[in-house]
């Protein structure tokens, strides 16, 4: 086969499609450059205004002639094995002619931040510079679904650049890095055609991109879902969250002692600060200087204003969750939002000769949390910089442990069901060859209800494609923040847990992460093995090529005397990557975890600690940032896991 002759003449040569001057429309997916799946019925469908349209493949030269039915037509294509480019005429009485096309494998790419985590913009993975410039594949092509929510399910997909791209330098720095880098190692394997329709936004949670008749049937989300189209439930909502809000305001103000009489007393210029310990900013305080602290704590910078500093001046920075900033004890910004770029004005008028304080009262409610960003965060004033990088001081207000959960209101695309209506109901008629899936940071703290949701969210798919086996291969969460020094609880590690579960479902399948994240980076620039981790499932699941795709997988544990062996699927080769085992932790009936010495013994591990005499339960990796080496002939690394079902961190929250 003469597969992708003249290509990269051909996808230059592409013109836009004419649909201005055709009667025939079509959905945003089916344009020049685009991937059908091999070998398999293509719904191919759109509008008209004529009463039937004829369907005219280039690969079998064969027509397809269709009613109009309400102004809808729909054919059903036959596509070959894979190759291209090839052509498809629509004639309603005017003649549509898409270009370009291949036949091959097409991939559903999802998830939050760390699948859009593009190669450049703001995810500037390891060597972009050279990946953008290597990025010459044009059997690769790229569909960018556009961040949009809805609370009924749409027909159509908003789309980025037009439609379909062919891989190039000039159109893959703004696409998912993960994908690409997945489709290049299969590319590279199998030389098919890969169509990706990334489809994700960051920060969001599982229950959004999931239908509204499956989530109903967990329960938890009954509410949000009756407030998405009923106005007095969700003012209802809105009131009782306004409520509760108030409430727990108070409570914080009632801990917080920074305030008096309504005054900010640690904004004052004159107030001593000689007691506060240093912070470096732009950081998360939870890399750093306060580990695992959420709640409310205190910024201030002090610095002289240049000479001849008249004008007003301009600050803008980032902070995770929310802020109140002062200028000379004078609040000059309130946001909320850790996502949100604040850019405030500092009036003139509050400028005073010597030294000058600028405040901030931030609150964080999970991971991270402080002010962030820019990596130079400075105040202009007309054409002077003031630099504050650097060292702040800074003291904790009120710790989050002190004060009852916070309430909460999901809000625009975190809400239940709004993505899946979107960003997937207008794809379910695309034929795919599978789903890769990298989501779960923001549902890490209701890690025990993931355990019910994701495996919902994978069949809900399915059923809607009516896919009954589509391949879902995802990634289970990297390591991430500081390394604890004793074995400790961990919501990652429970969310960890809940995507190994969901094994269990057929056809999926897991890359393990927990070698290549970063303690102060929740998106870890290593996306390159991430993309071929998850390409190797591929390749040993679905396109035949046999060989090592996973480390080991717990199986099953047994008490022997004062040790715990443990058994394993795909044992072969089992060992330590580097040195001795390590990651592993013991404990007795008290519930209570010590480090172990593990070792391996014909292809099991056993595991065991002088302060553990009478073992009841082993964990491995159990943590945010784990540090285990266990792998096997593969040299990818194990699951975490654990052998107990004790009560965790997240057990009861919804």
């Amino acid at each position: 086969m003469k597969l992708f002759k003249n290509l990269l003449l051909a996808a230059g040569l592409t013109l836009a499609i004419p649909q201005a001057e055709a009667k025939v429309t079509l959905p945003s997916f089916f344009t020049d450059n685009m991937v059908l799946q091999q070998k398999t019925q293509v719904p191919f469908f759109g509008k008209s205004t004529a009463k039937e349209v004829k369907v005219t493949t280039s690969w079998d030269k064969k027509t397809y002639t269709v009613k109009v039915v309400n102004g809808k037509w729909e054919a059903v294509l036959q596509t070959p094995a894979y190759g291209g480019p090839y052509t498809i005429t629509l004639a309603d009485g005017d003649t549509l002619k898409l270009k370009n096309i291949l036949i091959g494998e097409v991939w559903l790419c999802s998830g939050q931040s760390n699948m859009e985590m593009p190669i450049e913009g703001w995810g500037k993975v390891n060597n972009y510079q050279q990946e953008i410039k290597d990025a010459k594949y044009p059997e690769i092509r790229l569909l960018q679904a556009e961040h949009v929510n809805a609370e009924k399910p749409q027909e159509n997909l908003v789309v980025q650049h037009g439609g379909w791209q062919v891989c190039s330098p000039e159109t893959v720095s703004d696409f998912s890095s993960t994908a690409y880098f997945f489709a290049r190692k299969v590319w590279q394997e199998k030389h098919v055609p890969i169509g990706l329709i990334h489809s994700s936004w960051g920060g969001t949670p599982a229950e959004a991109w999931t239908s509204a008749k499956e989530l109903r049937t967990l329960g938890d989300f009954n509410n949000a879902i009756d407030a998405l189209n009923e106005p007095k439930a969700r003012a209802a909502q809105e009131e009782k969250y306004k409520s509760d809000m108030a409430v727990w305001n108070n409570k914080l103000a009632e801990k917080d002692g920074s305030f008096s009489n309504g005054k900010a007393l640690w904004a004052e210029v004159d107030y001593n600060d000689a007691a506060w310990g240093n912070m470096p900013v732009p950081s998360f305080y939870e890399n750093n200087v306060l580990p695992d602290f959420d709640g409310l704590v205190w910024y201030r910078k002090s610095f002289d204003l240049p000479e001849g500093a008249t004008q007003d001046g301009v600050i803008e920075f980032y902070v995770d969750d929310d802020e109140i900033t002062f200028f000379n004890g004078v609040k000059i910004g309130e946001t909320r939002g850790y996502n949100t770029v604040r850019k405030y004005t500092i009036p003139a008028s509050l400028f005073r000769k010597g030294k000058n304080v600028l405040t901030v009262r931030s609150f964080d409610g999970a991971a991270g949390g402080g002010i962030y960003a820019p990596d130079n965060i400075a105040i202009k004033i007309g054409g002077k910089t003031i630099p504050l990088n650097g060292m702040w001081k800074y003291q904790v207000g009120v710790n989050s442990k002190n004060l009852p959960p916070m309430p909460v209101l999901p809000q625009n695309q975190n809400r239940p069901t709004v993505l899946y209506n979107a960003m997937i109901y207008p794809l379910l008629k695309y034929r795919l060859a599978g789903v890769i899936w990298y989501q779960g940071e923001t549902n890490a703290e209701r890690a025990q209800q993931y355990k019910k949701l994701f495996p919902l969210m994978i069949n809900n798919w399915r059923k809607d494609f009516n896919i009954p086996n589509l391949p879902f291969y995802f990634v289970q969460l990297a390591n991430w923040r500081q390394i604890k020094p004793q074995p400790a609880e961990s919501d990652w590690a429970e969310l960890r847990e809940a995507q190994f579960k969901t094994l269990s479902v057929p056809n999926t399948g897991m890359a393990v992460t927990t070698d290549i994240g970063a303690a102060d980076d929740i998106h870890p620039k290593n996306k390159q093995e991430v993309g071929n981790r998850l390409a190797l499932i591929a390749l040993n699941n679905l396109y035949g090529v046999k060989q090592k795709y996973t480390g080991p997988l717990y199986k099953n544990f047994t008490v022997n005397g004062n040790a715990i062996e443990l058994t394993f699927l795909h044992n072969q080769g089992i060992k330590a990557k580097q040195g001795e085992l390590k990651g592993f932790a013991i404990a007795g009936t008290d519930k209570v975890f010590h480090w172990a010495t593990a070792k391996v013994v014909n292809g099991k591990v056993i595991v065991s600690s002088p302060n553990v005499t009478k073992p009841e339960a082993v964990r491995y990796n159990w943590a945010d940032n784990p540090q285990g080496n266990l792998t096997n002939d593969s040299d990818l690394p194990a699951s975490s896991f654990r052998t107990d079902s004790w009560p965790g961190l997240t057990d009861g929250k919804k």
